[in-house]
């Protein structure tokens, strides 16, 4: 045949099609192959005798086929038949990069007349992956031009100007119109589900109460590590509600790089140090690999088990906790955590809005990755907070079909929506006309372009190509932002059109100068405007000594405003080298002209090769161009040469050729063009097999993860089959497992040695208490005792502040974290104090024994009539020298933070005029939490306020000195306000009359 291939299934010789006519041919006879062979291989032309085939058979035979063509097409110049088989690998055996899947899907689909999945081009492994999916698909539909109408909501209540942190907003929203959708997460052009803003509230509050559950904390980080779904919203917010940090990172795409993913994703899990992993049911397995790989990982769960546990509710945020760590792609080094607060965030998403206009009655479509900044504020956020219906669709599926994100366009009648440069480009490229017959895209207002450098080509030819089905050229907004300052640093005025500058490109290289070419110069380059800074903002260019240049000079950018990190998580160093003098260092060359920003490289990644500025990215672009290099798959990168003291220019192309000589004369073609454009020539061109390039995530070139393959010699090889990667990365996890085996051997047996010392010192203490005589007697015995226990157990104590305390006649009021607290103050107090505790402890045999022989008063705050009398009973101590120790919240919690005060304590005080004595307890709950009975290595800090007196003995003056003692305490412990949290308490004791 043409195709020069048979196949054999079992007894039966198959037909096998013709690659160009779509006709069968009769393949060899059952003798030419082995019994059960599905091995395809080259077959003798004279054969003729075959056998009838099955419908089963012939569509294994054009899914081969149509696998090969695509295969040959990609590697055209291959001398020898290419031998496929159902178990031949997407990645490995075809060279299937993810547009190259795409590609075999439309095929395939064309081939068959039928729907496939997207989720399939993740999924897919092998070509026999590839036919269960094909037999199980739908016939094809015709493309929906039409469908139902889809009924904006309206206006809605002005927005949140009030809130501070991003669970404000929310909470804001589920009160003002909590039925109002927010959410239309598209599963496929049938089927829509509509989450509302009451609806998210109400699932994030269950996932929040199940990271309780679990031993969450504030400030814990949790890693989601969820694809594009329901479940990512609430694990989203429920993270926050929690009071923990969401860590947003991308699950494993493609399963030929497992290995790396893995790795990359473990360490930054470990730099996180994120103790759960939120991820699907389907990727446990994952997780639980990744979870050997990162020390810090307790756990790994579903958001459907964390929603099995109740609606919690809400820990109250501040608005410069932090409310993200956005890892950065890591197109220039290896990723950096940056840490963005709620207000950082939320001063960009207003400044955003206004920039844009944006109101209520916009509405946001986006396929952008949730994982990613550009998906995650500028599309889902930012629509949260205008109350802008967000339409939200999988990244696979525009992968797919980019077509898809046009119709979505069309039927929802979206103004707004966002991109990077490769999705209008591959809109350019992949779309035909057929597939978007009557589409209309005259609701779109703004096309955000942006999270990678702008593409003059991309902006006209987008515009010319949509322009007949309603697009508007100035509808395409370039824009420019990075992590480091949440999402967006400029933006264009709406409604304006895209400005390109032509600059002379031997000014530029020579003299970091743009100067304006004249029309007819053919070697101009061209760099498109990405707007003014966004309100509140600003930028300024400077030079290698950071003096601020004058308009058209090239130079560092740099930045600063509200929404700019305080740096990157645990990198001091990565920290140091972005903040100068209040600047933020984008990492971007760029110059300004009439107040627009033009970007014209990554400092990173200029080359500088005999005094002259080198920019990779015009040259990658230029030899992208060129016929048989992959177009996107080329980089350009300085590799230090340490006998001429300067760079060396090394480029390398990822090319479908295998034929020696159109490999020849492809590489003096980019060699020549090199020459031409720089003036200088390549010191080494690499034309190198398919994913040869690193990319991250978004799509971008990893020049400096490039460079360092190439000067270790590893550039090109192949990664080794999945098999083998699972298989190491299954012992490295091993490794870990046994780490936190031994760690967790170490914490139980801490935890039983203390126990241990506590009951041992514990009964040594309260033998002594109730043998001895005088309270001061069994006071010092109680205070050494839990000082030797202390050191015993090896707990850090640091008290400061102990001057403070008088000998008598003091209110000693502390916070309450844990049950440990007592022995803490125990270990603290030196004279013997009077405690005023629960009485429900007095019919305790043991601890009801040993507060009474240390003479502790006993109060009551359920009954109004006990109330008064222990109120009654504590002022006379007062009066008569007594120092008495309260502990004014009542109660203690688990979670982090200070709770309301009661007035006891400072009516005592008022009364008596006994000056209030403020203590801070940090490190009590860290070594015992509340409802937990496993402690826990931890330090103990012990701060003691100077004295506080009132400022009279009324009800007012009462309240003023609890206020004033518990911001003294709240301010030193350094822990949440949880004054909001709690509105259950028992009502204060009546004073007596």
């Amino acid at each position: 045949t043409d195709a020069g291939l048979a196949v054999r299934h079992g007894d039966t010789c198959a037909a096998v099609p013709e690659s160009r006519s779509g006709r069968f041919r009769c393949a060899a006879p059952p003798a030419a192959l082995p019994r059960n062979s599905r091995a395809m291989s080259q077959t003798d032309p004279r054969s003729t005798a075959a056998a009838p085939a099955s419908d089963a058979d012939i569509t294994t035979l054009r899914l081969l086929a149509t696998a090969r063509d695509l295969a040959l097409s990609l590697h055209a110049r291959r001398r020898i038949p290419l031998q496929l088989t159902l178990d031949s690998t997407l990645d490995r055996d075809l060279g299937l990069d993810s547009l190259g899947r795409v590609e075999l899907l439309l095929r395939l689909e064309r081939a068959f007349g039928i729907h496939l999945g997207e989720q399939i081009l993740g999924d897919a492994r092998t070509l026999r992956d590839l036919l269960d999916a094909v037999r199980q698909a739908e016939p094809a539909a015709p493309p929906k031009m039409t469908a139902e109408p889809f009924l904006a909501p309206g206006p809605a209540e002005p927005v949140p100007a009030t809130a501070c942190t991003l669970p404000e907003v929310l909470d804001w929203h589920a009160a003002h119109h909590p039925q109002r959708p927010h959410i239309h997460l598209e599963e496929t052009d049938d089927r829509q589900e509509i989450i509302s803003y009451g609806t998210l509230r109400e699932q994030a509050l269950r996932v929040a109460e199940g990271l309780r559950r679990l031993g969450l904390v504030t400030g814990d980080p949790v890693a989601i590590m969820l694809p594009t779904s329901s479940e990512f919203f609430p694990a989203f917010f429920g993270t926050l509600y929690a009071g923990c940090v969401p860590v947003p990172i991308y699950p494993p795409f493609r399963p030929s790089q497992i290995e790396e993913h893995l790795r990359r994703q473990a360490a930054i899990l470990s730099n996180a140090r994120a103790r759960l992993l939120i991820t699907t049911e389907e990727r446990r397995g994952v997780g639980r690999l990744v979870r050997g790989l990162a020390s810090s990982l307790h756990s790994v769960a579903t958001v459907a088990q964390l929603s099995a546990s109740g609606t919690g509710s809400p820990v109250p945020l501040a608005p410069h906790d932090v409310a993200l760590i956005q890892y950065t792609s890591g197109s220039t080094a290896d990723p950096k955590g940056v840490v963005l607060t709620h207000a950082n965030l939320l001063a960009n998403i207003r400044a955003i809005g206004e920039a844009m206009a944006v109101s209520s009655s916009d509405i946001f479509v986006s396929w952008l990755p949730l994982y990613h900044d550009m998906g995650l504020i500028g599309a889902w956020l930012g629509s949260l907070y205008f109350a802008v219906p967000v339409v939200i669709a999988s990244p696979l599926r525009f992968l797919a079909r980019p077509e898809h994100w046009l119709w979505t366009i069309h039927r929802y009648r979206a103004t707004l929506s966002a991109a990077p440069n490769f999705a209008y480009e591959l809109c350019l490229r992949k779309i035909d006309d057929a597939s978007i017959v009557g589409l209309d895209l005259g609701s779109w207002r703004m096309a955000i372009n942006g999270a990678e450098p702008v593409s003059p080509d991309t902006v006209r030819g987008f515009a010319a190509r949509f322009a007949r089905y309603g697009f508007r050229p100035e509808t395409m907004t370039p824009v420019y932002g990075l992590a480091e300052c949440s999402v967006g640093l400029s933006f264009p005025p709406p409604g304006r059109m895209p400005v390109i500058d032509r600059i002379e490109r031997d000014a530029l290289a020579r003299t970091a100068t743009a100067v304006p070419a004249p029309p007819g110069d053919a070697t101009a380059l061209e760099v498109v405007a990405c707007g003014h800074a966004l309100p509140g903002h600003e930028v300024r260019i400077v030079d290698a000594s950071g003096r601020e240049l004058e308009n058209r000079r090239e130079g560092r950018l740099q930045f600063r405003g509200p929404s700019t990190t305080a740096g990157y998580l645990r990198n001091p160093a990565a920290t140091a080298a972005l903040i100068r003098d209040g600047w933020m260092e984008s990492g971007d060359l760029a110059y300004i002209a009439s107040g627009d920003i033009f970007l014209t490289g990554r400092s990173k990644d200029i080359i500088i090769r005999a005094g002259r500025n080198i920019y990779p990215q015009e040259l990658e672009n230029a030899i992208g161009n060129l016929s048989g290099v992959r177009r996107g798959c080329v980089v350009a990168f300085g590799s230090h040469d340490r006998l001429s003291g300067t760079e060396r220019l090394i480029i390398v192309a990822e090319t479908k050729l295998e034929d020696d000589g159109h490999r020849a004369v492809l590489l003096r073609q980019i060699e020549d063009l090199a020459a031409s454009l720089l003036d200088t020539p390549a010191d080494d061109v690499i034309l190198a097999p398919a994913h040869t390039v690193l990319k991250t995530s978004s799509g971008k070139i990893r020049r400096s993860a490039s460079r360092q393959l190439y000067e270790s010699g590893r550039l090109g090889v192949h990664p080794p089959p999945v098999w083998w990667q699972a298989a190491h990365l299954y012992w490295a996890s091993l490794g870990g497992y046994f780490r936190r085996t031994a760690t967790e051997a170490t914490a139980l047996l801490y935890a039983a040695s203390w126990w241990a010392l506590l009951c041992t010192y514990g009964f040594v203490a309260w033998t002594l208490v109730a043998t001895l005589p005088g309270r001061e007697r069994r006071w010092g015995a109680v205070h050494t005792i839990a000082r030797m226990f202390l050191r015993s157990a090896a707990i850090p104590f640091l008290e400061t502040g102990i001057e403070h305390i008088p000998r008598q006649g003091a209110v000693l009021t502390a916070n309450h974290s844990s049950y440990f607290d007592g022995v803490v103050l125990a270990a603290l107090l030196r004279h013997c104090p009077t405690f005023i505790a629960k009485r429900e402890l007095t019919t305790q045999f043991v601890a009801g024994t040993f507060l009474r022989r240390l003479g502790a008063l006993f109060a009551d705050r359920a009954q109004s009539s006990e109330g008064v009398q222990s109120s009654a009973a504590a002022l006379a101590a007062a009066r008569s020298g007594q120092t008495l120790v309260f502990f004014p919240e009542g109660t203690l919690t688990r979670m982090p933070g200070v709770l309301p005060f009661h007035t006891g304590a400072f009516y005592v005080a008022a009364l008596s005029g006994s000056p209030v004595v403020p203590i801070s307890i940090r490190g009590t709950r860290s070594v015992l939490r509340g409802d937990q009975w496993f402690p826990r290595h931890a330090a103990i800090e012990v701060d003691v306020a100077p004295a506080i007196s009132a400022a009279g003995d009324d009800w007012t003056a009462v309240v003023k000195l609890r206020d004033a003692a518990r911001d003294e305490i709240l301010r030193r412990t350094g822990e949440p306000d949880l004054y909001a949290q709690n509105m259950t308490l028992s009502p204060d004791p009546a004073p007596p009359r």
